[in-house]
């Protein structure tokens, strides 16, 4: 029920091979995982994030928004969604004002303030929906939409690989939120995600080629919202397998080049889905490029990290290792690796991913883990002022 108050789950642990307190922020038989890495759950100068949980469902898995007060742990159900909002399709504004989420062949927008939610896209059979991202400036949503192959998606990337052969379409749309108008403005041959605006600028965005790393070929395009025209990211050589790409709150493009032989999975097996042996030899790094898609720093990265989130002068690094977040520093143009805490997580679902992410200040890391069974929310906290 929309508004509905849930008690405070929230307890200190301390984890067990650094010592380090991590607070578990949900509990129960619910599964509650957060926003995706890229988004941020965390409320820019608020105490409170936002996430998704199916504790108000009948059904496991069927997820429905939610807010946490992080000093007190309250939760407040926002929405109340029947058939559940889509679990890669929801995002927000950095300032919470506003919820942007897909359930079923809909796209709705939630008022954070009064919890009134409001169609504003209607999907056509035979498209699938993407994950949105809305303009700095608050007038338009972004997505990626591909036709739908009609192909099962299911646990440890069941499909993945057969889903990037069978899509043939895919489209960059822009909704108006003023006047729920959408227009398709740039249309490939291959299958498009992880669409995102730029964060300080309405005209600039990125989209990808998705799929297995080692198998696309140009993985990070820029689109200029304006002209719709696009440029490739950093240009891709044979050995090169480049994902998990996101924008640096200094507006510079973040990704991960694993080299040859990686296809940016991991499963609850611990090994990649796509290759079982994969080739070693070269050394991975993470990269920066600016809005030309020019590359303007790389950094070997001799760590095996499934995800990365940069604080805001991108001298630090959050990575998830196979059971361990680790923070990774900079200074120097060199990777120097600490490890925070334990996480333990079983990597089956997206859902179970660590995607562990930085507040808007950087004094907090948000995480997800099933270690219990369960999906639930951790959160680490600076001490004193720092994290290294």
């Amino acid at each position: 029920m929309i508004g509905k108050e849930y008690p405070a789950e929230k307890k200190m642990t301390v984890d067990e091979k650094t010592g380090k307190v991590v607070w578990q922020l949900t509990a129960g038989e619910s599964n509650n995982y957060h926003f995706y890495f890229t988004d941020n759950s965390f409320t820019m100068e608020k105490r409170e994030i936002y996430f998704m949980s199916d504790r108000a469902s009948r059904i496991p898995e069927v997820y429905n928004l939610f807010r946490m007060d992080l000093e007190t742990g309250a939760i407040c159900q926002l929405t109340d969604e029947k058939a559940g909002i889509m679990p890669s399709g929801h995002t927000k504004t950095p300032d919470s004002e506003f919820v942007i989420y897909v359930t079923g062949n809909k796209i709705k927008k939630l008022d954070t303030t009064t919890l009134k939610s409001t169609d504003i896209f209607e999907e056509e059979t035979g498209i699938q929906l993407g994950h949105p991202s809305i303009s700095p400036n608050k007038k338009v949503i972004g997505l990626a939409r591909n036709e739908d192959p009609g192909l099962y998606r299911g646990g440890n990337y069941k499909g993945f690989k057969e889903q990037m052969y069978a899509v043939k379409r895919g489209w960059i749309t822009l909704v108006d939120l003023d006047s729920t108008k959408a227009a398709n403005i740039y249309e490939d041959t291959h299958w498009l995600g992880h669409f995102q605006f730029a964060p300080h600028d309405s005209s600039i965005a990125m989209f990808c080629h998705e799929g297995p790393w080692n198998l696309v070929h140009q993985r990070i395009w820029l689109l200029d919202i304006i002209n719709r025209t696009v440029i490739p990211c950093f240009r891709q050589a044979e050995d090169d397998c480049v994902g998990h790409e996101f924008w640096t709150n200094d507006g510079k493009i973040f990704f991960d080049n694993r080299r040859k032989g990686h296809d940016g999975t991991i499963t609850s097996d611990k090994k990649q889905a796509i290759i079982n042996y994969p080739e070693f030899g070269q050394i991975p790094y993470i990269g920066m490029a600016d809005r030309n898609g020019e590359v303007i720093k790389s950094i070997p990265m001799p760590y095996y990290c499934n995800h990365y989130h940069a604080t805001n002068d991108n001298m630090l690094l959050i990575g998830d290792q196979m059971d361990d977040l680790v923070l990774i520093s900079l200074q120097d143009d060199k990777a120097q690796l600490k490890t925070l805490c334990t996480h333990h997580t079983s990597w089956y679902m997206q859902q179970s991913h660590c995607h562990p992410t930085f507040s808007w200040d950087n004094q907090q890391i948000l995480f997800t883990s099933d270690r219990s069974g369960k999906c639930n929310l951790y959160m680490v906290e600076q001490e004193n002022g720092k994290w290294l």
